[in-house]
């Protein structure tokens, strides 16, 4: 039996799933009458608190489309230097948006109110970008599945309200935070200017994320979508999976953390292992002694019929999911004890 911890993304839809998007009424969207995408955009808007929601394929799409409604040419975007809108949307800040960006060195990726305010672009220095954008990360990829305290994004809101500057948010798995904060997504939408959430990772859901923000946001994002080929038609048939995921798949994420905590463990005894990362969510980075190769440990696992990926020089990810259960948990165990 293979054990897939390569990322949360890999899951199959369950059955009552499955059953959810073959009854669902659907429309053509492009046209805006696909009445289970509009449910979904709604109840995600309502969720937040905000005014309104764009469903999208991915991610990467609801991030750039942020991006691009909220600057201009010439603009400057403050983030991480390791936040996924940066090192893994394919250049889109500058492709699909002419902007710049300021890389920050937080906290496994989580940046303070101090080093935004630091990096803000002098207002009126020609010789400077202009910052018109501020993205924060949550939970943090690159940092091991952490998030953020919720007083630093309160803080870090101020800062760019102070200044008139919108703050997106990259919430690819923003549910594996609030189960474990007790925050709620209405919080988060009074926080952020806009927001990306994804459906097809820890949520389970074959395909698709949600952009959610203001009327006019979400106006001018469907424009860039259709520009970038992201049109959908008879798209109900996915947007039914968000809306069971939304329902039925949120409370259980708690799972997946636990078994990454065991994960954790599991490698932690190991002698070709330097350092577990702390485990706060459902993402294991494993960093190994200076003397083995990443690709080669990888392959090893692979062997073993374990599936991860390297994450980085000397650095292993592993990410627990809806199809990781524990039974696979005690394969694994065996799997590891044995490599």
């Amino acid at each position: 039996m293979k054990i897939d911890l390569r990322s949360d993304t890999i899951t199959k839809p369950t059955r009552e799933m499955q059953e959810a998007m073959w009854a669902a009424e659907v429309g053509d969207d492009v046209f805006g009458d696909d009445p289970t995408v509009n449910a979904l955009q709604q109840k995600a808007a309502q969720l937040f608190g905000m005014e309104d929601a764009l469903f999208c394929p991915s991610g990467t799409m609801t991030n750039q489309l942020a991006i691009r409604v909220h600057t201009r040419p010439g603009s400057d975007v403050i983030c991480d230097k390791y936040s996924h809108i940066y090192l893994y949307e394919g250049g889109g800040i500058m492709l699909n948006a002419f902007s710049s960006v300021k890389l920050l060195d937080g906290d496994r990726g989580r940046l303070s109110a101090s080093q935004v305010t630091e990096a803000i672009s002098p207002e009126h220095d020609v010789h400077s970008t202009v910052t018109r954008l501020v993205s924060l990360e949550n939970t943090m990829n690159k940092g091991g599945g952490c998030y953020y305290d919720f007083s630093e994004i309160r803080a870090i809101r101020d800062v760019c309200r102070e200044r008139n500057i919108p703050l997106h948010l990259d919430g690819a798995r923003l549910f594996n935070a609030l189960v474990e904060t007790g925050e709620t997504p209405a919080q988060y939408g009074e926080a952020f200017d806009s927001i990306s959430i994804c459906l097809s990772k820890g949520l389970g859901c074959p395909v698709g994320s949600l952009l959610i923000g203001t009327r006019a946001l979400i106006r001018e994002a469907r424009r860039f979508r259709k520009v970038m080929g992201g049109g959908w038609r008879q798209a109900g048939f996915l947007a039914a999976a968000g809306l069971y995921a939304l329902d039925h798949h949120v409370g259980r994420l708690k799972e997946d953390h636990s078994r990454a905590r065991s994960v954790g463990e599991c490698f932690s005894a190991r002698a070709e292992v330097a350092e577990v990362f702390p485990v706060d969510t459902n993402i294991v980075i494993v960093r190994l002694h200076d003397d083995i190769s990443e690709k080669e440990y990888v392959s090893r696992l692979a062997d073993a019929g374990i599936l991860a990926v390297t994450f980085g020089k000397g650095l292993v990810r592993f990410v627990t999911h809806l199809d990781f259960t524990d039974d696979h948990l005690d394969i694994m165990r065996s799997k590891v004890r044995n490599l």
